[in-house]
């Protein structure tokens, strides 16, 4: 993933609720593509190893949650939290967190992970196949700014984490608008 690229075409499977299906477990599937996130939004993505993972859960996706609100006011329509776990593990990692404003992405197969060239072997922690951590600036499905954490390749024996930040995103935000005010 570099600036300038479209991302991929790619259809993710998630569970939406649907009352209409009845029982103890009213969600269906619902197919939803790579346009239907970013075409015509500028949004924030990030990815990281794993739901319910130390770093993930304490740092990263609480911290996007709660910049969520100056991030819209920086011109940023939508924030996404990418991970490479199916979409039961995703939706119940969002509830778990008490997510209000970022969304979950469920590449439960891994295959945007891979086409971006960010899917990374864990086997090591016993993971599997997982996203290398990052974040990016997405513009109408085009990549304008990444933020990737060094030292990407299979089985590191680190989680490094800073790059990617809420933080250092919001940074990088702020100093775009004072240049176009």
């Amino acid at each position: 993933m570099k600036v300038g690229d479209k991302l991929p075409q790619v259809t993710f499977q998630t569970r939406v609720r649907d009352e209409s299906v009845g029982g103890p477990n009213p969600f269906r599937w619902e197919p939803v593509t790579t346009d239907d996130y970013f075409k015509g939004k500028r949004v924030v993505l990030f990815s990281l190893p794993g739901a319910f993972t130390p770093t993930c859960s304490t740092y990263q996706l609480p911290g996007f949650e709660k910049a969520a609100n100056e991030m819209a006011g920086l011109g940023v329509d939508a924030i996404y939290c990418l991970s490479v776990n199916d979409s039961f593990v995703m939706n119940q990692w969002a509830k778990a967190q008490g997510l209000d404003n970022v969304k979950v992405i469920p590449d439960g197969s891994g295959e945007f992970t891979q086409k971006v060239g960010m899917l990374v072997r864990k086997d090591n922690l016993g993971f599997g196949f997982r996203s290398w951590r990052y974040a990016a600036i997405i513009d109408d499905g085009v990549v304008e700014r990444v933020f990737e954490e060094p030292g990407r390749c299979d089985n590191h024996a680190e989680d490094p984490y800073g790059e990617s930040s809420p933080e250092n995103v919001l940074r990088y935000l702020r100093e775009t608008a004072s240049v176009m005010a």
